[in-house]
C-alpha cells in the first residue's frame, strides 16, 4: 500500500470515529454545528449560533432529532454550552495546547449550508490570533486555519489527526479565501466548564490593553517559557495602575502560573478565588513581583 493510499484510509478512520461525536444545531432564527463534550448531554458550539435563544433542536449523526436546552453563554468568547435530553453521548477530547502547532493537519466537520457532516482538510496556519469583531468585542487565542469553513461550520470541531478538538470553527474573513479562525481548545475547556459549572464567565478586571508576544531567545531563556504577554496601555484607576504596571512591562505570570497569551490572564483571573493576585513582570530586562486587588466586571474588557 502505498503512503497516500494509507494517508486516505487513515482519514477515513479519522472521520468515522469523529462524527458521530457532531451535531447540528438548529432553532427558529439560524443553525449551526456543535460536538459532545460530555455523555450526559452537554453540548459546546458558538455563542452566535444559538443567540440565548432557550430552546434549540440538535441532530443526530444518525438524523435523530433531540430537545435541547441553552445553559449558559459567553460573549466574548463567543462560546455556548447546550444540554442535550438523553445519554450516553459519543464525545471528543480537547487537544493539549501544547501539541498544537502551525503546519499540523486539521479536519474541519460541521453543516455548512445544512449540508450536514461535510468534511475539509487544511493546517493550523497560525496560532494566537486577535480578531476584532464589528461589535468590537476581540477574540482572543484564536487559530487560523486554510480547512475550508463556511456558514453553518461555526460550533463545529476542528479535529487533529489523534481526532482530538484543537479548535471549535468560528468565522471566515469576508471576501478572503482559506482564511478561517477557531477558538483554541485552551480556551473552550475552562470556558465550558464555568459555563456547566455557573452558566456564565465572571470575569475580574485589571484595566490593560496587552497582546501576545513571542520572547525574545535570552529573554525565553531566563524566563523559561517561551511567550508572554505585552503590556501595551495602563487605564488609568485601574487595579494595574494601582499596582505599579506599566506601558513595555512583559507579564511573565499570575499568582506563579505562566501565561502566554491574553487568554491564558483572563482564564487565570477568571479561575481565581482570591481578588488579590500576584504578577510576574519583566521590566528593562529585570523581574519584578507586583500585587493587584482585581475586581469583578460586568462589561467585556481585554484584560
Amino acid at each position: 500500500m502505498n503512503l497516500l493510499q494509507q494517508f486516505s484510509d487513515d482519514l477515513e478512520g479519522l472521520v468515522a470515529r469523529a462524527s458521530p461525536a457532531v451535531v447540528g444545531v438548529e432553532h427558529g432564527r439560524g443553525h449551526g454545528t456543535g460536538l459532545f463534550l460530555t455523555p450526559d448531554g452537554y453540548v459546546l458550539t458558538n455563542r452566535h449560533v444559538v443567540r440565548n435563544s432557550r430552546k434549540q433542536t440538535i441532530t443526530l449523526s444518525t438524523g435523530e432529532e433531540r430537545k435541547a436546552t441553552f445553559v449558559g453563554g459567553d460573549a466574548p468568547t463567543d462560546l455556548a454550552v447546550l444540554r442535550a435530553e438523553g445519554s450516553d453521548f459519543p464525545t471528543l477530547p480537547l487537544a493539549d495546547p501544547k501539541d498544537v502547532r502551525m503546519g499540523q493537519l486539521v479536519v474541519a466537520i460541521g453543516n455548512p449550508f445544512r449540508l450536514e457532516q461535510s468534511v475539509s482538510l487544511g493546517v493550523v496556519s497560525a496560532i494566537n490570533r486577535s480578531i476584532t469583531l464589528p461589535d468590537g468585542t476581540v477574540l482572543e487565542g484564536m487559530l487560523q486555519t486554510d480547512a475550508a469553513i463556511n456558514p453553518g461550520n461555526s460550533g463545529g470541531p476542528l479535529l487533529n489527526t489523534r481526532g482530538q478538538v484543537v479548535g471549535l470553527n468560528t468565522l471566515v474573513l469576508p471576501y478572503a479565501q482559506g482564511i478561517g479562525f477557531a477558538v483554541s481548545a485552551t480556551t473552550a475547556a475552562w470556558v465550558a466548564s464555568l459555563l456547566i459549572q455557573r452558566g456564565k464567565v465572571e470575569r475580574r478586571y485589571l484595566g490593560v490593553a496587552a497582546r501576545a508576544v513571542l520572547l525574545e531567545p535570552r529573554e525565553a531563556k531566563d524566563a523559561g517559557q517561551p511567550r508572554g504577554v505585552l503590556v501595551l496601555k495602563v487605564q488609568e484607576g485601574t487595579p494595574a495602575e494601582e499596582a505599579g504596571l506599566q506601558p513595555e512591562d512583559l507579564l511573565l505570570g499570575i499568582n506563579e502560573h505562566p501565561v502566554g497569551s491574553v487568554d491564558d490572564v483572563q482564564r487565570l483571573m477568571a479561575l481565581s478565588v482570591d481578588p488579590h493576585v500576584k504578577m510576574d513582570v519583566l521590566r528593562k530586562g529585570r523581574r519584578r513581583e507586583l500585587s493587584a486587588y482585581i475586581f469583578w466586571r460586568k462589561e467585556h474588557a481585554a484584560a
